[in-house]
């Protein structure tokens, strides 16, 4: 049967001499993965490889049958068509991490249109976000991601308890005996950033380039702490020099 639904690229990787498989998560499926037959060939397609890039916002036509693990597409366009996002090599780099970290985190096919429209909207405000907002974007996206998994940070920061726990994910007034914590001006910022609700709200929040790479730093920490084997994220790196 044939379903129309918007989906978020996550990964295309290649298959056989002419195809793809594209993992997307969908609005109406959740996590799929489609093969696309004959998209990397000079063959006419019915569908066009450049859709197919991570994080683009795309409509579909899709085949859907749950017992196949690799679902078809019949027609595909796009549902917003950035104006930045892939052009300027910040937003892009954020933009990749996102999407990555997504990859990371979203392992089951279940349908969740709640955790949808909060990604599609994230692509979406930061293709449009000033310099201020794009520097802070991951720290943004990252805290408010995690609530959907079940284990977000409770923003009960006071001057008292001014230690993050990382793996209880709370403030905490005594230093944990684990080394999974941060401490003092960085729970602070973290402390702000839980407070912003919407992107443009990143430009009341004051921190240097190295406040944000800790404090980004302990947010993977604690991810890592949460979601089994989540490992390294190798747009890091990239990330952390682009914005520097």
């Amino acid at each position: 049967m044939v379903y129309t639904t918007k989906g978020i690229v996550l990964r295309t990787v290649p298959y056989g001499d002419s195809s793809v498989i594209a993992t997307l998560y969908t609005e109406l499926f959740g996590l799929e993965s489609y093969i696309i037959n004959g998209i990397r060939s000079n063959r006419k397609s019915s569908v066009k490889g450049n859709l197919f890039q991570p994080s683009a916002l795309l409509e579909l036509e899709a085949y859907h049958n749950e017992l196949k693990k690799l679902q078809r597409i019949k027609e595909a366009r796009w549902h917003y068509l950035y104006q930045q996002l892939f052009f300027s090599v910040p937003k892009n780099a954020v933009a990749l991490f996102i999407t990555e970290l997504l990859q990371k985190v979203i392992k089951q096919p279940e349908h969740n249109p709640g955790l949808y429209h909060f990604i599609e909207d994230a692509y979406i405000q930061l293709d449009s976000a000033d310099v201020k907002v794009t520097a802070g974007y991951p720290l943004f996206f990252a805290l408010n991601l995690a609530a959907f998994f079940g284990f977000s940070i409770r923003d009960d920061y006071s001057p008292e308890k001014n230690i993050l726990d990382l793996s209880e994910g709370e403030f905490v007034c005594d230093a944990p005996m684990h080394p999974y914590f941060i401490q003092g001006k960085l729970c602070a910022g973290v402390s702000q950033m839980l407070k912003v609700m919407q992107p443009r709200e990143l430009h009341e929040v004051s921190l240097s380039h190295s406040e944000r790479r800790q404090m980004l730093d302990a947010v993977l920490q604690f991810y890592s702490l949460h979601i089994q084997d989540f490992g390294m994220m190798k747009t890091l790196p990239v990330l952390q020099e682009v914005l520097s």
